[in-house]
């Protein structure tokens, strides 16, 4: 599609139709790395890398030539004047912000970048799985460097971690970060050990059992689709990290992972992609291509799974209506647990050495570290071949678990091999976020449980969907937060309902 000159037509329109030409670019490089995730053969992984990268250059060269004309400095101009309004300001002014940060990158810069990452997804797949990080300590250390540039070329007043935290949560700094994750922190240390000190046990043995692997991913399915995920316009696949990409609000695609012993394994995961899933899906296809048709940040889309995984995924009323199904499909072990018990083991408070398995409370502690960490990677204050060293030291002191290898340790995420430096912090934001988005939820809608103990789960979904995801980007996360539940985004709501569900 060849992109047309500025006076080929009304500046917006030509603006959104060059978006949109970017939009579906993308999308194809997405299309590659869901593929290298889930059905790639492992000797396709050089191959591969190449043809992201060439992807990746593509799109960029695309994304710095909006301006090659004048179009978008004469319509950001237009904006400063006031002369473009409503619908049509968000879209300049978002183009703008991701134009100004593009154009500071060079192409070759972002082919390498887009290359490495890449490979090294690879690299890390097979480090985590045969527990040997010094073979993907080489590129973990060249993609350390390749962010450091990252941070350097984009430019930061006080950390370079900034420039690369902005991409993910824009306007939020490490300082910023820092206070919130600190604040967070001194609360959730004192109150875990609170909590290890009750006498109230659940043993997680009593939920484990054989389950077939095709039972339990359609038991998952049932799930998604429960919730409201549209198999038409996506598909549930596995791969070894859970994650949600999109290529179109009408092609969302997720991943879960299975353990024959345990269902529930998979069953939170499902629900946590399926809530990333339902925002994409959510979002208004008339605007794809645009800032209207994209979701706020990341904080805001981590908001909308953990939501769903936690204040309403390992609630009683969602269990009231899914535990007799449940039953049906596994007798055993389940029809000898009563959902009471069901309900203290999946919402028992453990540390444990896995992020993703993690409980609410303890959820927060791993973010903590993972941000201290990185935070200090990325500012030059450890080196990476001292992480296995630094993250064992932390998870003993805020967790108090000792970490026996590296696989259950520093190689357990995919974000760095991805270099998804600055992602971190989005997911506490998110928790954050989640309960202050619940609560107004409780409201609103004041028969929220009764409704979905009946497994009425339309009625959360549209209140999400009409507060948030139909507004794409047209509020920025703070504003959108205070816009939703009458006040700035607080941590109050999230220890208030630790403390109620816990205490």
């Amino acid at each position: 599609m060849k992109a047309k000159k500025a006076g080929a037509g009304k500046p917006i329109a030509v603006l959104k139709e060059r978006l949109v030409e970017i939009a579906y670019l993308s999308s194809v490089g997405q299309v590659l790395g869901w593929d290298q995730e889930v059905h790639m053969p492992e000797k396709g992984a050089d191959a591969r890398a190449a043809a992201s990268a060439l992807i990746s250059g593509i799109v960029h060269k695309k994304m710095v030539a909006l301006d090659d004309d004048g179009l978008l400095s004469s319509l950001k101009k237009q904006l400063d004047a006031k002369q473009v309004k409503g619908k049509d300001a968000v879209i300049v002014a978002e183009t703008w912000r991701s134009w100004q940060r593009q154009k500071k990158l060079p192409e070759a810069f972002v082919t390498e970048l887009s290359e490495t990452v890449a490979k090294a997804q690879h690299v890390w797949a097979r480090a985590r799985k045969e527990n040997d990080f010094k073979t993907f300590l080489l590129w973990l250390t060249k993609i350390v460097e390749l962010k450091r540039k990252e941070a350097a070329l984009v430019g930061f007043q006080d950390s370079p971690y900034d420039a690369l935290l902005d991409s993910f949560e824009p306007g939020l700094t490490a300082k910023d970060a820092a206070v919130i994750l600190n604040d967070l922190k001194d609360f959730l240390v004192p109150f875990l050990k609170e909590l290890q000190r009750s006498r109230a046990k659940a043993d997680p043995k009593r939920l484990r059992g054989v389950f077939p692997l095709e039972k339990q991913v359609a038991f998952n399915r049932r799930v998604a689709e429960a919730m409201g995920f549209d198999f038409a316009a996506g598909r549930m696949d596995q791969s070894t990290h859970p994650f949600t990409t999109t290529f179109h609000t009408q092609d969302v695609r997720i991943t879960t992972r299975f353990r024959e012993d345990d269902v529930l394994y998979a069953v939170g995961s499902t629900i946590h992609e399926t809530g990333h899933a339902l925002y994409e899906q959510g979002l208004p296809s008339e605007h794809f291509g645009t800032p209207l048709g994209e979701t706020v940040s990341l904080g805001i889309h981590e908001s909308q799974s953990r939501l769903w995984e936690n204040m309403i995924g390992k609630s009683k009323e969602f269990w009231r209506y899914f535990y007799p199904k449940l039953r049906k499909e596994f007798p055993k072990p389940f029809k000898e647990v009563p959902l009471d018990e069901f309900m203290r083991i999946i919402n028992a408070v453990q540390p444990s050495l896995i992020r993703t398995e993690a409980d609410e409370v303890t959820y927060n502690l791993h973010i903590i570290l993972r941000f201290e960490i990185e935070k200090e990677l990325i500012e030059g204050v450890i080196d990476p071949t001292d992480l296995p060293a630094v993250w064992r030291a932390k998870m003993k002191e805020y967790l108090g678990v000792t970490v026996p290898d590296d696989a259950r340790g520093v190689l357990q995420d995919v974000h760095w091999s991805a270099g998804y430096f600055g992602y971190f912090p989005t997911y506490t934001l998110g928790n954050l976020y989640a309960a202050q988005f619940y609560a107004a939820m409780e409201r609103d809608i004041p028969d929220l449980a009764e409704r979905i103990a009946r497994g009425d789960f339309a009625t959360p979904r549209e209140w999400l969907r009409k507060k948030i995801h139909l507004h794409g980007k047209t509020y920025e996360a703070a504003k959108l937060v205070k816009r939703v539940t009458g006040e700035p985004p607080t941590s109050r709501y999230f220890i208030d309902y630790l403390k109620a569900k816990y205490k």
